[in-house]
């Protein structure tokens, strides 16, 4: 059985693909309080499922969902004159990000007072990490959004004494960029706007925050002026070279407009064949960008042997073409890749009822991606596979949309592998007026994913 995932912002759910009714939400914005974080839009769910001091009594186990949201009212800024003008920041679900806690991953509470998980070192209650607010220059002053959630040092289904968290996540600041930089050149040629047009918040980076109980955070400082550990390369820029190492004759980096959404997998076996003996950095970073010739959206990728010095590696994965023939297929991603997740397949046993410890050294690399189509402009949860996390093949459709809550886009897929051989999937579900929430999906033998019935918990 494979393992599957992945997932974004979208609302409303069901127990089958196409379905009209809620039964497979799981986490909606808060809708008691405007001022919340997540009060507008929710995406990205990132879930852990532990059992304390590797108990298997039920009652031991916990779930913990890190997300991003945006405050309905961060939809308007105040300038000096206490004039309201429309924000300029991206139309993203990001905004600062949250915690919620479960028994049995589909019943979820959010994390909304010190006593369940909120940090006190932020600028808002009831976050986890929101708004660089202790430096101005900084990349993550006017949005932030998550990646990715590591316990690199620890068993992923166990939690260990001394275990440290690392949160690889993106931020923008308040600079601005014309807007016509990030349209595609169909649009762009046609109607281009005016050049005037700026927005905020666009040119994203990506940084990283340690924890050691995945409640409080704190903010690992990268090599970039601004504090990022992963920026935008411009070769017109010197302090974006730095992560282009002497590699660089090899593999080529194209100039980028943002790096986004990051997923990062960790290789705990030093066995040089698990990368095909290309590759033996330990840390493997697939993240999301735009390039600035040829205003693609696009998968890239980069390694590092500590998780915070990063060098880059290119592009990986192209919108375009399925590589089966088919040509549905071939048109669920020209309009872009973005927001995948990396991943060895491994095998689980039925005999001894649970799940390889360590992946075969010839088991291939999955990556659930969310592909955009050229035709529909909707988004679909998608599949490729690579003999060594390089090189990717795509295989088609994993995840569609539904009928109802997520009929306009399912996407941000996160998995968890369950103790009866089973997948769970959280994603993300774009509804027809622009809603989202987080669903859950689950496959079986067959890697086919239905939506799983789930009782939503109130905010």
């Amino acid at each position: 059985m494979s393992s599957t995932s992945i997932t974004d912002d979208t609302n409303n759910g069901g127990s089958s693909s196409f379905t009209n009714n809620n039964n497979n939400i799981v986490l909606r914005p808060s809708s008691n309080n405007q001022e919340s974080f997540d009060s507008f839009k929710i995406g990205s769910p990132c879930v852990h499922r532990y059992a304390r001091d590797s108990s298997m009594d039920p009652s031991d186990i916990e779930y913990v969902m890190w997300y991003h949201g945006r405050s309905s009212a961060n939809n308007t800024n105040v300038d000096d004159n206490d004039d309201e003008e429309s924000i300029l920041l991206p139309p993203l679900s990001t905004g600062r990000i949250g915690r919620a806690i479960s028994k049995n991953g589909l019943q979820w509470e959010k994390s909304s007072n010190f006593d369940l998980g909120a940090s006190r070192a932020e600028d808002t209650d009831d976050v986890s990490l929101g708004l660089n607010m202790e430096s101005w220059w900084s990349f993550d002053t006017a949005h932030v959004g998550l990646g990715q959630v590591l316990l690199p040092m620890s068993n992923p289904a166990v939690i260990t004494d001394g275990g440290v968290y690392l949160m690889y996540y993106m931020g923008g600041n308040l600079e601005e960029t014309d807007l016509s930089l990030y349209m595609e050149s169909s649009t762009t040629n046609n109607a281009a706007p005016p050049p005037e047009t700026k927005i905020q918040g666009m040119k994203m980076r990506i940084g990283v925050a340690l924890s050691q109980d995945g409640i409080t955070w704190g903010r690992i400082e990268g090599d970039d002026p601004t504090g990022a550990c992963m920026v935008p390369y411009e070769k017109s820029d010197p302090s974006t070279k730095g992560d282009i190492d002497t590699a660089s004759t090899v593999w080529k980096v194209e100039e980028e407009l943002y790096c986004a959404w990051p997923d990062v997998f960790v290789n705990t076996n030093t066995n040089k064949k698990l990368f095909g003996g290309k590759e033996q950095q330990p840390f493997h970073m697939y993240y999301s960008t735009m390039t600035k010739d040829g205003k693609e959206k696009a998968i890239a990728r980069a390694v590092s042997d500590d998780g915070f010095r990063w060098y880059k590696r290119g592009v990986c994965l192209r919108p375009g073409g399925s590589g089966n023939g088919d040509t549905n297929d071939d048109n669920l991603d020209t309009a872009g890749c973005a927001r995948s997740i990396v991943f060895k397949e491994i095998e689980f046993d039925q005999v001894k009822g649970n799940w390889e410890s360590v992946p075969k050294l010839d088991a291939p690399w999955i990556m659930y991606y969310e592909g955009v189509s050229s035709v529909d402009r909707k988004h679909r949860i998608l599949k490729a596979e690579s003999e060594d996390g390089i090189t990717w093949v795509k295989k088609g459709i994993v995840f569609d949309v539904g009928d109802g809550w997520d009929c306009n886009g399912v996407s941000s897929p996160h998995i968890l592998r369950m103790d009866d051989g089973t997948v769970r999937m959280y994603y993300t579900g774009l509804g027809e007026n622009g809603s989202t929430a987080i669903g859950v999906a689950r496959a079986g033998d067959d890697g086919v994913f239905v939506r799983e019935q789930a009782e939503f918990a109130f905010a």
